[in-house]
């Protein structure tokens, strides 16, 4: 049993014919929520409420969607399924789950009139009570996912969805992570670039691409973003999990050259279960490496569809 299963349940909605899909992540009993957007093309649902200043105490569902705009509609699937399963907040009549969610674009890698709908989600939720296994790569959210699309889908390589646990002690965190970036995956560790955009049988152009283009400020992309979820058992008051879901950008900001950019949706949320007493630096130090850990498991695992090809395939 994984830490993070004590608390959460994840389950992916994935249509691999369509490559479209959504993730949810569930908190039964609520958590801490956060969330911090650094990307310039977001598509996000209920992030206000989530602002330190404003009154949610808590959070009962994170989705992850493919489809773009579209795919925000996930998210209603998924609070009827946890209003079924009396899991929200009480208000006498009924029970109202707090859900929050982002997506990402993919409408281009196969039928762009297929995307994510409530029903997606209420069946990423079915999978999540199901307690199923985690597959990384071409599921959930990360099914349609691309990466490193500056210079065409022709020279652009597969994206995908990763989850990645670190542990110290008590303490966990939990990075999960759909990778879909304008930008290259870059693995710090070994020194190289895994995965992004191709110049003939090299890799990694996706900064040199956009310097040579710097007369041209338009839409140059395919669509784009990485979105994500970071879950751990630390106690956390609202503000620090802002501040965490900030910080969890970082970890972006190592495997993702260049990232944050204009076109990309970057978008983090944080659900913080509440049960050890942590400091907030060693949960970030945690949280930063999982989310650049996760990145590079989603992409490692994604298999290649079409012309965009997958890391594990790139000679």
């Amino acid at each position: 049993m994984e830490p993070w299963q004590k608390f959460f349940k994840i389950g992916h909605y994935t249509d691999q014919t369509n490559m479209t899909g959504c993730t949810v992540i569930v908190a039964e009993n609520g958590a801490t929520g956060g969330v911090y957007v650094r990307g310039g093309s977001p598509n996000t649902r209920d992030t206000d409420a989530l602002k330190s200043e404003n009154n949610r105490k808590f959070l009962h569902a994170v989705t992850l969607s493919g489809g773009s705009g579209f795919g925000l509609s996930a998210s209603d699937g998924v609070v009827g399924f946890l209003e079924k399963k009396k899991i929200g907040r009480d208000v006498g009549v009924t029970v109202v789950p707090n859900v929050s969610g982002a997506s990402l674009f993919d409408l281009k890698i196969a039928n762009s009139e297929v995307r994510p709908d409530s029903e997606a989600g209420r069946l990423a939720c079915e999978a999540a009570f199901s307690e199923e296994i985690f597959q990384s790569g071409n599921f959930g959210a990360g099914t349609g996912a691309t990466v490193g699309t500056i210079n065409g889908s022709e020279n652009a390589m597969k994206g995908g969805i990763g989850i990645h646990t670190l542990t110290y002690g008590e303490l966990f965190v939990t990075a999960v992570i759909a990778v879909n970036a304008v930008g290259d995956i870059y693995d710090e560790e070994k020194n190289q670039f895994i995965a992004g955009t191709r110049r003939g049988t090299t890799m990694g152009h996706a900064e040199e691409i956009l310097l040579e283009k710097y007369l041209t400020d338009s839409d140059l992309y395919s669509g784009n973003t990485v979105i994500g979820c970071v879950m751990t058992n630390a106690m956390m008051p609202k503000n620090k999990a802002n501040k965490l879901a900030d910080l969890s950008h970082n970890g972006i900001a190592r495997a993702v050259r260049p990232a944050h950019t204009t076109y990309d949706g970057d978008t983090m949320f944080i659900l913080a279960a509440n049960e050890i007493p942590a400091s907030f630096e060693a949960v970030s130090i945690l949280t930063v490496r999982a989310v650049r850990a996760a990145i590079l498991e989603g992409v490692q695992a994604a298999e290649s569809y079409a012309p965009f090809l997958a890391a594990k395939d790139f000679k």
